[in-house]
């Protein structure tokens, strides 16, 4: 048998029955992201996860993450202890229109999925070259 004591314990069990943790509505899908001069970097934790239940879409500027846990215990099995999430879980976030999606590249190891977007050709930084010479009146 598990077991725990204290008020920890207490309020972890009081917090799972007002919202099971087999409810994964409320989980939240943890989350990284950076950028660097040439793409967006969305590193993801699915720990447990398939890789053929996660599913990326792009779909009028908002990334969709959608990926499923199915739960472990077998349904004839009396559960003694459940704090894993399981379920559909989803995640969306909003992307900027300087990031070029259609050359979005995804890679998913050891339950962390990271998603490269490169940045679109007018959202590089780019050098403007400076002329010589005295002062001019620069034309519009």
């Amino acid at each position: 048998m598990l077991a725990r004591t204290g008020a920890p314990g207490d309020l972890d069990r009081l917090t799972h029955q007002l919202a099971p943790a087999d409810d994964a509505a409320g989980a939240v899908i943890p989350a990284d992201a950076w950028r660097d001069d040439e793409a967006v970097y969305l590193v993801f934790d699915l720990p447990g996860m398939d890789r053929s239940g996660i599913e990326l879409t792009v779909e009028r500027g908002t990334l969709v993450l959608s990926a499923e846990r199915p739960s472990p215990i077998p349904a004839q099995a009396r559960p003694l202890l459940t704090e894993r999430p399981t379920g559909r879980f989803t995640r969306r976030l909003a992307l900027s229109d300087a990031l070029d999606t259609e050359a979005a590249e995804a890679a998913y190891e050891n339950g962390v999925l990271t998603l490269r977007i490169p940045l679109a050709a007018h959202a590089k930084p780019r050098k403007i070259p400076i002329s010589g010479g005295g002062p001019r009146q620069l034309t519009a």
